[in-house]
């Protein structure tokens, strides 16, 4: 018997058997065991999503010999020959090929005639976005009311090249991509019954090519056993798919949060005699930084525990506004690479690029700039012999506008001052601006933060600023913080408020330039404040 390709063979034969298009299979479930049949229906997604199965699963459903039911039996004549191509009654057309009005008035013609095994005879038009108006038009009026033994299932990638005229006699579903946890769980299941060894890693790597369609992740994974010579392991497949491990990519990311812009260089060069693919590493370096702000604003959107305990620490590390830049540099820096003079250069300039921009190269001047740690009883400079018992915390006054001496400023103020002195990065770092002092005892810190940022309000960004408080106070210190509306200006409204009062200034200062109010009575302009920004 010859080999049938694992796309073939593990086609899902019944709704149970589908995977990742629940929404779907839950209404045609109900419409089949209520009765409840509409006459057309139109299936929407990319390719290898399910689409021409569900409706060879509905052609069973509608012509079981059991009788109509979202549980074919899968064992009658009707739903055998389905399943193999040969049943008279249930007819494929691919609108590709077969996009002619000549071709529609012939299927039209025949759906006419009653079914010759069946109960219904189901028309399934492939690709109908590629028929072309006039056949469109020829197939309206059945469409609309075709005989009572016809039932029409269309199937397209491109719906919005559909007539709308076509789409309001049809119940429209939209298939979605398969996420790839679910393609990672079926290749397991495949494997396991097909008696293959396998690394779970390339599984992910398998399923991160097929970009959401089973039946490329399956076709790939055909594709893997034979490279492996019967085993599917992850070196093996990252060398047949040519994308870049993990490893790689995370070196490259550990390289930047410490700013060795030499380990990320060598990554490049690892990369380059492995004859890796750079446009693939900057694509899968874009989706990483996608992931880590994911991570930073909403974990819960990772499922897979592992991806955020390994996330984690990149989410404190890094900024949420340099990760915004970064992923802009990484997805811009795959659109140059074919301008660049080779692949290697435009890949190396993208990731200096990334070093460039990154706000942490301050910090060499963070280190000079923090007291040692022999003198952190304060959150600014102290004296020369610091007190046992460390003062409460001060701010030191500015050269040009207050005598030479520190002062000791009220609450908030205090807050104002020690949050810029901490090193702190990410949410945390977030969290600290958002709230308000309301009490400082010997032994805590008593902190308010609005309940509209309560999601930055999480375990291990508490942690992070409750350790940078006590490093900078140079004693244990326990930090509470209260869900409350503040009663003072927090440092982030200091900060926008600032923002505000710049951008107003710089406004007054464009609209009372002699020149530009006459070139606006000149010729009758306006000034797009949008574009001013101050400087």
């Amino acid at each position: 018997m010859s080999y049938q390709v694992l796309a073939r063979k593990w086609r899902p034969k019944s709704f149970a058997t589908l995977v990742g298009q629940e929404h779907v299979v839950r209404a045609l479930t109900h419409a089949l065991d209520q009765n409840r049949l509409h006459h057309a229906y139109l299936f929407t997604g990319t390719r290898g999503v399910g689409k021409t199965t569900l409706a060879r699963i509905m052609a069973k459903a509608l012509n079981c010999e059991a009788g109509v039911s979202s549980t074919p039996c899968g064992v009658c004549s009707a739903c055998a020959a389905i399943d193999s191509g040969r049943f008279v009654d249930y007819i494929e057309l691919d609108a590709a090929s077969n996009r002619g009005v000549d071709d529609m008035s012939q299927l039209l013609e025949r759906a006419t005639y009653a079914p010759t095994l069946g109960r219904y005879k189901v028309y399934v038009i492939d690709e109908v976005h590629q028929l072309s108006g006039h056949a469109f038009n020829a197939m309206l009026k059945t469409l609309e009311e075709p005989p009572e033994h016809v039932k029409f299932i269309l199937a397209t990638t491109d719906p919005q090249k559909i007539p709308v005229t076509v789409l309001s006699r049809c119940l429209q579903f939209n298939l979605k991509q398969m996420p790839l946890t679910h393609i990672v769980d079926h290749l397991a299941r495949v494997l396991e019954a097909e008696g293959v060894a396998c690394e779970p890693a390339a599984l992910r790597h398998l399923a991160k090519g097929a970009a959401g369609s089973m039946r490329d992740a399956l076709s790939l994974l055909d594709q893997a056993i034979a490279h492996g010579a019967g085993k599917v392991e992850d070196e093996g497949v990252r060398a047949m798919l040519g994308t870049v491990g993990d490893e790689h990519l995370f070196a490259l990311l550990d390289g930047l949060v410490a700013q060795d812009v030499q380990a990320m260089i060598e990554v490049a060069k690892l990369m380059d005699a492995r004859s890796l693919s750079f446009e693939g590493g900057l694509q899968e370096l874009a989706t990483l930084f996608h992931r880590i702000a994911l991570m930073q604003f909403a974990p819960e959107a990772l499922l897979d525990e592992a991806e955020r305990n390994h996330l984690a620490p990149y989410a404190q590390a890094l900024d949420a506004e340099y990760l915004q830049l970064a992923y802009q540099i990484a997805i811009h820096g795959r659109d140059e690479l074919s301008l660049a003079p080779d692949d290697y250069a435009g890949f190396v300039m993208t990731l200096l690029r990334l070093h460039a921009f990154r706000p942490e190269r301050a910090g060499a001047t963070r280190a000079t700039v923090a007291p040692a740690p022999a003198r952190r009883a304060s959150p600014v400079a102290a004296p020369k012999a610091p007190t046992a018992a460390p003062p409460a915390p001060t701010i030191a006054a500015s050269a040009a506008t207050a005598p030479a001496a520190a002062v000791t400023a009220p609450a908030d103020e205090d807050w104002h001052a020690l949050v810029a002195l901490l090193p702190l990065t990410g949410m945390v770092k977030q969290l600290a601006q958002h709230c308000e002092l309301s009490e400082r005892t010997e032994s805590a810190i008593r902190l308010r933060l609005a309940p509209a940022h309560k999601h930055l309000l999480g375990k291990p960004q508490q942690e992070k600023l409750q350790a940078e408080l006590q490093a900078r106070y140079g004693r244990p210190l326990r930090l509470e913080i209260d869900m409350a509306e503040p009663a003072s200006e927090t440092p982030a409204e200091r900060s926008r408020n600032a923002q505000r009062e710049r951008q107003d200034r710089a406004i007054a200062s464009i609209e009372q330039d002699p020149f530009v109010r006459d070139v606006v009575n000149l010729f009758d302009a306006s000034i797009d404040e949008s574009t001013i920004k101050p400087v």
